[in-house]
């Protein structure tokens, strides 16, 4: 680095840098994460919501990922609150978000969501529907929950595949597909809460098939150049040392029926970006994603903030803004395409534009008591 290339302009190099996912082109390489905030009574995301994705957009965030959402599928969800990607009511509030975001000058994508045995018989929008998984497993391996037949299953990927079709027709510009952190899709992948000994389960290639199948009909069902986005971790919730791939081979063996499925960007989730995913190698998550699939990726993880995860909902009781050199570093060697920022986005709209002119000082720290409120 040159004496003249200041904090300034190497974080407006490296973040403020154009980038494309299959015809989506990004102003800059910062995307807001998607985190659940359940201001949406009914499922129907209201004025609000969309005031607070178009705040981020004109704070300089290039790519909005919501919430997860939740596909048609009477046991997809646990919360009246959190927002549905089905429905005239729903959807016609989530158009209004995109349009929103758009105006802002930013780009969104909604992440479809399916909680599986994560939801407690009696919650959610269909209190009578069962709580459903690969094996009828919670995270911790017990029974809870029914084991999805055939019929499930083919429910479930026409749910999802529906809300892709719906995301494009109402203007959005591209899917997420949640496949991380212990939900329905993560429950398939991994071996403790997948048991099943058909086609869907088994080897890691064969518990793969049910995300590969959603990928495949969500590609099926959009537009050839509309971006499928694909998030998957390692960790689960209360299971932060889980591992789907415990070497590269094995994530590989992970990866490579879902890049052939069609999916455009994967997004890696780590607790920590900076953290090494394997021994003997600098590459986090998000890094061997790129390498092993030549795919573009986003990292994540404690991006912004000082004071790690705290508590069982994973969210750090208080935080102040740290600085960004080390995520310049990964970038400037081009580990993973696009970063995604997510507790400091909610602590302050501002983040990113802040970030790009080496404003970080002025940044709203993240407390907990922030989500207690839509601002």
């Amino acid at each position: 680095m040159t004496a003249t290339d200041t904090a300034t302009s190497r974080a407006a190099r490296l973040l403020g840098r154009p980038f494309d996912i299959n015809g989506l082109s990004l102003r800059n390489r910062i995307a807001m994460a998607p985190m659940t905030r359940e201001f949406s009574p009914d499922g129907v995301p209201g004025a609000d919501v969309a005031e607070y994705y178009a705040r981020r957009a004109a704070g300089g965030v290039g790519l909005i990922v919501t919430e997860g959402t939740y596909v048609d599928h009477d046991s997809a969800g646990g919360s009246h609150r959190v927002p549905r990607f089905h429905g005239e009511a729903a959807l016609a509030g989530w158009r209004r978000v995109a349009e929103a975001v758009h105006a802002a000058g930013g780009r969104i994508v909604p992440q479809l969501w399916h909680i599986g045995t994560d939801r407690d018989q009696g919650q959610g929008p269909v209190p009578a529907a069962p709580s459903v998984g690969p094996s009828g497993l919670g995270l911790d391996g017990d029974t809870k929950g029914h084991t999805m037949t055939g019929a499930d299953i083919d429910d479930v990927i026409k749910a999802f595949a529906d809300s892709a079709a719906a995301a494009e027709r109402i203007g959005f510009d591209g899917v997420e597909l949640h496949g991380a952190h212990g939900y329905l899709i993560d429950q398939f992948l991994w071996s403790r809460t997948n048991r099943r000994t058909d086609g869907y389960g088994g080897d890691l290639a064969s518990r793969t098939r049910f995300a590969a199948e959603i990928v495949e009909a969500v590609r099926a069902a959009v537009s050839p150049s509309f971006p499928v986005i694909f998030r998957l971790s390692q960790w689960k919730a209360y299971a932060f040392d889980a591992k789907l791939a415990t070497d590269p081979a094995e994530l590989e063996a992970l990866l490579a029926p879902l890049s052939a499925a069609g999916v455009d960007a994967f997004h890696a989730s780590t607790r920590r970006y900076w953290l090494p995913e394997f021994e003997g190698d600098d590459l986090n998550l998000a890094g061997w994603v790129k390498k092993l699939t030549g795919k573009a990726t986003l990292s994540v993880g404690s991006v912004g903030l000082d004071k790690e995860f705290v508590g069982p909902q994973g969210f750090a009781k208080e935080s102040a803004s740290t600085g960004i050199d080390l995520l310049l570093d990964r970038m400037e060697r081009d580990e993973f395409d696009v970063i995604a920022v997510g507790r400091a986005l909610i602590a302050d709209p501002e983040w990113a534009n802040k970030a790009l002119t080496d404003r970080l000082d002025e940044v709203t720290p993240y407390d907990a008591g922030m989500l207690r409120r839509l601002a």
